[in-house]
């Protein structure tokens, strides 16, 4: 709808843009040396890019195992109520970081899309999915009950898709999530499991703890290995993308431990409370 006070409105954006660069270009200049290490051949350049899976930050936190295999009904509402409210939405980032891709990586992040968009089927829609977790769990996800962590990582998601200077590092960013992530939903899925939560409750998690895993092979295959290997010089700002990510992970993962173990005869009430 068309609004009489636009031209309010984007002053009050310009000033929330600068914020947001702000916001942005601190965390970068705090990589500066990490970066420089970072090599530019293509081979070299996967190989390292790879390794974050393994050693990058936030991977193997215990937080995972811990949902797994010991949290309360309780707990995992919480959590789960907390990354709902910190999603940024990954169909809607591959769409804003697409424009004006070479066409290999385009396609590609096309692909990826699609399957977000459960091929053109609403019932296969990955949304949807988490929304149907929501509504199993009697979820309401709100910033005012949301860490500040969730909700830093979901801006900085969001700040790389949505602004071209960031391009690359949104790449980098979107590449480690599905390189990353499937380990992680899986423990969530198995946690969910002992509880007890029914199947349909739990789709969202199943599906990317194997679909992302090809997706993740095919997003470095047909998207940053072609990248860096025709402009050795992007291998700096993706790298930079994908270690910003994980470090915002990495933070996510110690505050929500924080919440949750730092009590652990009352966080359960507390859980329920905040979740509730």
């Amino acid at each position: 709808m068309a609004d009489a006070h636009w031209r309010a409105g984007l002053r009050e954006q310009s000033i929330l843009r600068e914020l947001e660069g702000v916001f942005i270009e601190a965390e970068r200049a705090t990589l500066t040396e990490q970066l420089d290490a970072v090599p530019t051949d293509a081979d070299a350049f996967m190989k390292w890019f790879e390794s974050l899976a393994r050693s990058g930050p936030g991977q193997d936190d215990p937080l995972f195992r811990w949902l797994a295999d010991s949290a309360s009904l309780a707990q995992m509402r919480w959590f789960i109520c907390q990354e709902i409210a910190g999603e940024a939405g990954f169909d809607d980032l591959v769409a804003l970081t697409q424009l004006g891709l070479p066409r290999q990586a385009k396609l590609e992040l096309a692909r990826n899309y699609w399957d977000e968009m459960g091929r053109g089927h609403e019932d296969g829609m990955h949304g949807p999915m988490l929304e149907e977790t929501a509504r199993e769990l009697n979820l309401k996800p709100e910033m005012s009950n949301t860490v500040w962590a969730a909700l830093a990582l979901a801006n900085l998601m969001l700040a790389l898709a949505s602004n071209r200077r960031y391009a690359w590092q949104s790449i980098g960013a979107l590449g480690a999530v599905e390189m990353t992530a499937p380990g992680r939903v899986g423990l969530v899925n198995d946690g969910l499991k002992r509880l007890g939560v029914p199947t349909p409750a739990r789709r969202y998690f199943q599906l990317h703890a194997g679909l992302d895993v090809q997706h993740s092979l095919c997003w470095n295959r047909e998207v940053i290995r072609p990248l860096v290997a025709a402009d050795p010089s992007l291998a700096r700002p993706v790298a930079e993308g994908a270690l910003l990510r994980l470090r915002f992970g990495a933070r996510c993962f110690a505050q929500y431990r924080d919440e949750l173990w730092m009590d652990p005869a009352a966080s359960p009430a507390v859980m329920a409370r905040n979740a509730a």
